[in-house]
């Protein structure tokens, strides 16, 4: 390549030495001088578009999927490529389009089995969730050893109505038979492993979302005031790009530990080699999910927790945290885990992940029902499309009927595709929902919370719930219908009205939902008033105490932790390890850390390795905001802009605290100062309010 630059084979081979070596950027650099010296070489455009793709530069490696496909039609790699790399930019029927004409060309099993998961993966964006089951189970017939064709089937069985608790489980358990028997043999025993049982525990999140998902709306207040004097916290990173909140992410953690390019008996060795005491996966059968390492038996004690809701189906999980609303007595045939029922729910919301400062500016404060001023009810969803089936629409159809004047919004992905929202609407219209009441709307990060200005009345879908959209409904303080169903996906939204005190807004039949719906719905005033202290009513209990939850959360570690040195006590006999916990409860009592009797001093996380306790936070945040008021007044607010460095760094130093304990009022009284001193006085007395309110 030195000698020659236009030489194509060293182009290629220098490009793909560069990737091997971690030298992405120069890798895609040679690439790319490639790709305009040769542009209809497919093989270096493939080479290219394959190094953009597991970076998850997927809008730049389009198109050149697509000019390979041009130049190469016949190939049914190149179809495949292309029908995965639209995936995660939502261009699902050009996608599925690809995935058809992989599958016409394909000819060996492993093509028409990737074909098959590429079609099902798109149809089930498109909310043909039945074929998106059957194309998955027809995967698992022609490559049974692959897994995402397992993760697959369980994630869209979770949306088809016809798919209960017993096919879930079974489905669960026959990946379990097909992963676990060739491992269990090599499982390490951890005998080697201090038994102490009020010793500091390493305590480790396996995750691919550590990033812009709505896991980290359950996870960051947990990362982040865990109690440091028990637990140590690990963060193993599935994921193989980052963003500004993995960053985050490296600042709660004690130590941030990526692995996402290691095949599973590799990471599950170096989850070992950390000595990882309690691991907790946070995606189950999901996309880039680590039960594959966890099946490798990577810890003493495994578990599964809010990423999927239903059972991962292996033994070697040990439990599944969830709550006895969620999960109420008599369910325990569902799962292969024990479960391990929180006193509290089952997790703890924080809203506004993407954008922690915006859930304090006017744009997101709750506003009153839209009917007071329209005339008019508007019930709403903004949930996955996919969980919307026939009878959910049907269903909603019916309470059209019984409100008249009623309209019914729906926020989903790909609505803004004209050929999409046109097929939607038809769909809509053959269930009952006349084309006039019905509004469609286009998701958008940027209108995230915004749309629920403009719904009255949320209507939750079933069987398959919503998870955190439930919340942000909540939170924006829409009253929400939900269907409470008979396991974990049809019971999300029921644990979350049964701790919110609402148990009035939960249906137990169908017929039920559409008169909760048609009630709520008679009295326009009364809805006000309700959606007005809804809010408040919310961040009070214990679905967003995260003080509560973070006491509870890590009482129930210790418990595994003390229930696991039971079962070393009396291997195989659960009558003798439960009272072995008893007894090893009552002998090491008295030994705990008399500290611990107090409720932990809340850390900041500066940056990786560098937390700090809150008072020290506060210290730091002051003095900058004593420095940023040297700088004269006419030079910061010219603009109205945040542009001097001394006030971006008590923007950014205080962010940093609210990221790690919400509504700190030393922070956010320095935002209110920040603000005040670019003229913006509409955020600093929003500030200041939410201040005196943490004060209280």
């Amino acid at each position: 390549m030195r000698k020659d630059s236009r030489d194509l084979n060293a182009t290629r081979l220098l490009g793909h030495s560069l990737e091997s070596q971690g030298k992405i950027e120069e890798s895609l650099e040679v690439y790319q001088r490639g790709a305009r010296m040769w542009p209809d070489d497919a093989e270096l455009l493939i080479n290219y578009a394959n190094v953009l793709l597991r970076q998850v530069r997927n809008a730049e490696a389009l198109p050149l999927f697509e000019r390979v496909c041009a130049l190469r039609p016949e190939k049914a790699v190149c179809w495949l490529m292309l029908s995965q790399c639209c995936y995660l930019i939502t261009k699902n029927e050009q996608g599925f389009r690809a995935a058809e004409k992989a599958a016409e060309l394909a000819t060996d099993v492993y093509e028409k089995s990737a074909a098959l998961t590429q079609k099902a993966i798109h149809r089930r964006e498109m909310g043909q969730v039945k074929q998106a089951v059957q194309d998955s189970i027809d995967a698992i017939a022609l490559t049974p050893r692959e897994p995402s064709n397992h993760t697959n089937r369980l994630l869209f069985m979770l949306a088809d109505p016809d798919a209960d608790a017993t096919s879930l489980a079974t489905a669960a358990r026959e990946y379990a038979a097909v992963f676990e028997p060739p491992l269990k043999p090599s499982w390490p025993s951890f005998s080697e492993r201090n038994r102490d049982p009020w010793r500091k525990l390493r305590i480790g999140f396996l995750s691919p979302d550590f990033r812009v998902h709505s896991v980290m709306y359950f996870m960051e207040g947990v990362l982040a005031q865990l109690d440091r004097r028990q637990f140590e916290v690990y963060a193993f990173y599935l994921f193989p790009k980052s963003d500004y909140i993995t960053t985050r992410v490296e600042r709660h953690a004690d130590h941030f530990i990526r692995i996402a390019g290691l095949n599973a008996k590799k990471q599950a060795q170096t989850i070992q080699d950390h000595g990882i005491d309690i691991l907790i996966d946070l995606a189950g059968h999901t996309g880039h999910n680590g039960l594959m390492a966890m099946a490798h038996k990577a810890a003493p004690i495994q578990a599964t927790w809010i990423g999927f809701p239903g059972t991962t189906g292996l033994s070697a999980m040990d439990y599944l945290i969830t709550d006895d609303m969620t999960d109420p007595p008599g369910v325990e045939w569902q799962y292969s885990e024990r479960l391990f029922r929180m006193p509290t729910r089952l997790c703890v919301y924080r809203p506004m992940s993407r954008n922690p400062l915006w859930r304090y500016q006017p744009i997101y404060l709750v506003r009153p029902s839209p009917a007071v001023g329209n005339g008019y009810i508007t019930f709403g969803s903004c949930n996955n499309l996919g969980k919307i089936t026939d009878t959910v629409l049907s269903t909603w159809a019916e309470i059209l009927r019984r409100v008249p004047g009623s309209k019914l919004l729906i926020e989903g992905k790909n609505l803004d595709n004209p050929d999409f929202a046109r097929a939607y609407m038809a769909r809509c219209n053959s269930l009952g929902l006349d084309a006039d009441r019905v509004e469609l709307v286009a998701l958008s990060s940027s209108n995230q919370y915004l749309t629920y200005h403009r719904i009255d009345i949320a209507l939750d879908p079933f069987p398959l719930n919503g998870g955190t959209t439930s919340m942000d409904v909540l939170w924006m303080g829409v009253p929400l219908v939900a269907l409470a169903g008979s396991s974990f996906k049809s019971r999300l939204t029921a644990g979350i009205l049964l701790h919110l005190g609402r148990p009035e807004w939960l249906a137990q039949t169908q017929r039920a939902y559409v008169d909760i719906a048609v009630h709520l719905a008679q009295d326009a005033n009364s809805l006000n008033a309700t959606r007005m202290n809804l809010r408040q009513e919310l961040e009070e209990s214990v679905l967003m105490r995260e003080d509560v939850f973070c006491s509870a959360f890590g009482e129930g570690l210790r418990t595994m932790w003390l229930q696991w040195l039971a079962q070393e006590v009396h291997p195989g006999d659960t009558e003798e390890q439960h009272a072995a916990q008893i007894e090893v409860m009552q002998e090491y009592l008295g030994s705990m850390p008399p500290e611990w009797e107090a409720p932990p001093v809340p850390g900041v996380g500066l940056g990786p390795g560098n937390r700090v306790t809150l008072h020290e936070a506060h210290a730091r945040l002051e003095a900058s905001l004593a420095r940023a008021k040297e700088v004269p007044t006419d030079t910061v607010t010219e603009t109205g802009q945040i542009e001097n460095r001394r006030w971006y760094n008590v923007t950014e130093l205080a962010e940093m605290v609210l990221c790690a304990v919400p509504h700190d009022p030393v922070a956010l009284t320095c935002l209110a100062e920040v603000e005040l001193a670019h003229g913006h006085t509409d955020f600093a007395v929003t500030y200041l309010r939410y201040a005196t309110q943490a004060m209280r």
